[in-house]
């Protein structure tokens, strides 16, 4: 459930640290059942400026958007900003392009990379439905001296992180709690669930995180898709991201499957670029190169797209099927 002041509230942080601007165009691209594209409209009403609504995602559309019809904040997942990119070719964005928020999970480093290369204003973000939206976004001025930071909360929103032991220093993983009035007051006729999620006034995410010296957070993974293998944690979205960053692949998923040895393999599926050929011992070799051993996905299948939500997030539960009790390996497409 949200509230009205839930809304309000996400504006006004969201505001405090973005600003608003007399010219400003919010460009809506997002499903409008999803969080992310309804927030958008709050905003608008709240802040008094246009919102430009597209009936769904184009990239094509998304930069004409932002070429010819002013707009100066858009709102993407990750998936979104790499396909308005491969779209664009290399030209540059215009200048009354301000902010590009991208949410919907951890933003591979080769994609935030390619954005500072371009000039690409990338500002992350990090929310839930349960928060309205933006718990904690990185301002633009921090946008290219602490990437892959998700920012400091939105005032007045607080975040913990918590581990085992109570509150982890910086640094440290844990779960990532939230508290403020943009907080949902519980789930609809589901009183257990809010109970669980609700404790001693702090929304329990189920997100992991960590925040670094100077108090900036840094979302690692969803707490259900950690990969426990040999004892050692496996952060999916790691993976995914040395995946991605190989010149072959367009997009990768990471998902952990029962073992008899280890408990859990790590097991990926990938999407080479149109054209592309890999092998999977290749993909395994450019991982090996960069990662620890327990993290070289033990086997890697190759698949024409991976299955994603309307909003374009990926859905590892989706690929758990597909990767139990073992991936077929290709040796190239």
């Amino acid at each position: 459930m949200l509230t009205y002041g839930n809304a309000w509230w996400s504006a006004v942080g969201s505001a405090l640290n973005l600003g608003t601007h007399r010219d400003d165009r919010w460009l809506v691209c997002l499903p409008l059942f999803h969080v992310g594209g309804l927030s958008i409209l709050w905003r608008s009403v709240i802040y008094g400026v246009p919102a430009i609504i597209h009936e769904g995602f184009d990239p094509a559309a998304v930069n004409a958007a932002i070429d010819e019809e002013g707009v100066t904040v858009v709102s993407v997942v990750s998936l979104m900003l790499a396909r308005m990119l491969d779209t664009r070719g290399g030209r540059p964005y215009p200048a009354t392009l301000r902010a590009v928020l991208v949410g919907g999970g951890p933003v591979p480093p080769p994609l935030l990379e390619r954005c500072a290369a371009l000039g690409v204003p990338v500002v992350q973000t990090y929310g839930l439905t349960e928060t309205a939206s933006q718990a904690a976004t990185l301002a633009p001025t921090d946008a290219l001296r602490k990437l892959g930071a998700a920012g400091k909360p939105l005032l007045p929103t607080q975040i913990r992180i918590v581990g085992p032991d109570g509150d982890a220093a910086a640094g440290t993983v844990g779960e990532i709690l939230v508290q403020g009035p943009t907080v949902t007051p519980g789930y609809w006729n589901r009183p257990e669930a809010t109970a669980h999620a609700l404790r001693e006034g702090w929304l329990h995410t189920g997100d992991l995180g960590y925040r670094d010296a100077e108090g900036y957070l840094y979302v690692v993974d969803r707490r259900d898709d950690l990969i426990i293998s040999g004892g050692e944690n496996v952060y999916p979205a790691e993976v995914e991201a040395v995946l991605a960053a190989h010149p072959a692949v367009a997009e990768a998923g990471v998902v952990g499957a029962p073992d008899p040895l280890w408990g859990q393999a790590v097991r990926a599926a990938v999407v080479l670029r149109p054209g592309e050929t890999v092998t999977a011992e290749a993909l395994r070799a450019w991982c090996r190169a960069r990662l620890a051993g327990y993290k070289v996905p033990a086997t890697i299948l190759f698949m024409d797209e991976l299955p994603r939500n309307a909003a374009g997030k990926l859905l590892r539960r989706a690929l758990r099927p597909v990767s139990a009790p073992a991936l077929p390996e290709e040796a190239s497409r």
